[in-house]
């Protein structure tokens, strides 16, 4: 039986991109399965390569040079954003302000200028909307680096520019909006995986504070300073969202209306994932490491739903899995006998698990119920048990709640 299989997994962060995943995903499959129907989509949340999932989906897109911009140690990098047909300008934050620009972290000093810097170049360009991707920063300045870019004035109390960098907000006394850019006609999106507000517990620094650099000790710090920037600039911090980015998001709603939406939905909807799922009898998901995170707001999570909704087989791909998955699972790692292994050839490993999903597919007879309808296989609720396979094809189970953690 012929079957319309989709591949849309994201990128396997530091190993291959959401293209080459999807890929070889589907090169594998095509090995065993050479008469299916194999669509590649590739997909993103929001984070590093939204842009690039974007540039693939919309052939009237180019991609557009922003010069050279102020990286998040204030050394200088290329500043890009995406052009789409309708004049909508896409900048995602990883290529300039992200966390792997960096040699060492600095999370007192690391900036969002150059995504500001980027932004104002789109604008002067003649963009009339904005859809910002903010997944991937490098510091938690609360967006201020971008929005001084912006033509926004942040004040000590002596009248001169406080220091780039979340703890330069320690001496902002006041922030002089009266010279800032002004929103883009068709207004401004901001696409996240992140639902945390600026402060608190569940905050930016509480929660991605230690993956910058913030140590325990310099947390109270750190979270002072994004607290005396929502009380000099104003704003909602409690607001879902805010937290993005080393509370990025925040700033830029404080100068802007934004709408916050999920990155992973809005690239799906670009991306025509919903109408495709629907269409398809297997959907391929995947990313780096699925966890109990995975769920929520990233690209295996929105998969899982739109195979639940559309009547889709939902297959997943991950380097490495720390919590059990709805559908099969396969794990890199457990195909090439270790993490190092899966990361020193991940497209190998990749081919290899399209490989092996589509031998455990290929006599597989879908569930139809009495009115004609697909039933996928979805496990009973409660506790799932996904099967991990190694290279050889032996089979492990493992049984894990969903929402455990490393």
């Amino acid at each position: 039986m012929t079957r319309t299989v989709v591949v849309a997994t994201d990128s396997f962060k530091g190993t291959m991109d959401a293209a080459a995943a999807s890929s070889a995903i589907a090169e594998g499959w095509a090995s065993v399965r050479p008469d299916d129907r194999l669509e590649i989509v590739p997909q993103a949340d929001g984070g590093e390569g939204t842009l690039d999932a974007m540039l693939a989906a919309d052939p009237r897109s180019r991609l557009r040079s922003a010069g050279m911009v102020t990286g998040p140690d204030g050394r200088p990098v290329e500043g890009t954003w995406l052009e789409l047909a309708d004049g909508t300008a896409v900048v995602e934050l990883a290529q300039m302000s992200g966390i792997t620009l960096l040699d060492e972290l600095a999370p007192a000093t690391a900036t969002t200028r150059g995504f500001g810097e980027t932004i104002a170049a789109a604008l002067a360009a003649g963009a009339t909307r904005l859809e910002l991707c903010v997944g991937g920063s490098a510091s938690s300045d609360g967006g201020a680096g971008a929005l001084a870019a912006l033509g926004a004035r942040l004040l000590d109390d002596d009248g001169a520019a406080v220091p780039d960098g979340a703890l330069g907000l320690l001496r902002l006394a006041r922030v002089d909006l009266r010279a800032a850019t002004p929103s883009p006609r068709r207004g401004v999106g901001i696409l996240t995986d992140v639902e945390s507000p600026l402060l608190g517990p569940e905050g930016a620094i509480a929660v991605f504070g230690p993956q910058k650099g913030v140590s325990d000790e310099d947390r109270p710090t750190f979270e002072a300073a994004l607290r005396r920037w929502a009380t000099v600039v104003g704003g909602d911090p409690d607001r879902p969202g805010m937290g993005a980015a080393g509370g990025t998001t925040f700033g830029l709603a404080a100068l802007w209306p934004v709408e916050v939406a999920s990155g992973a939905r809005r690239v799906a909807a670009l991306t025509g994932l919903v109408d495709r799922v629907a269409a398809a009898d297997v959907l391929v998901s995947g990313e780096g490491r699925y966890d109990g995170q995975s769920s929520a707001g990233k690209v295996v999570g929105h998969a899982a739903q739109l195979a639940r909704e559309g009547g889709a087989e939902l297959a997943i791909v991950t380097g490495s899995a720390l919590a059990a998955a709805t559908g099969e699972l396969i794990e890199l790692a457990t195909l090439a006998g270790s993490v190092g292994e899966a990361m020193a050839e991940p497209e190998r490993w990749a081919r290899l698990a399209g490989v092996r999903l589509a031998e455990r597919f290929r006599d597989r007879k879908p569930s139809i119920d009495r009115f004609g309808n697909r039933l996928p296989n979805w496990p009973d609720s409660g506790s799932l048990v996904s099967s991990r396979t190694d290279s050889q094809g032996s089979e492990h189970d493992a049984e894990a709640p969903l929402d455990r953690h490393p």
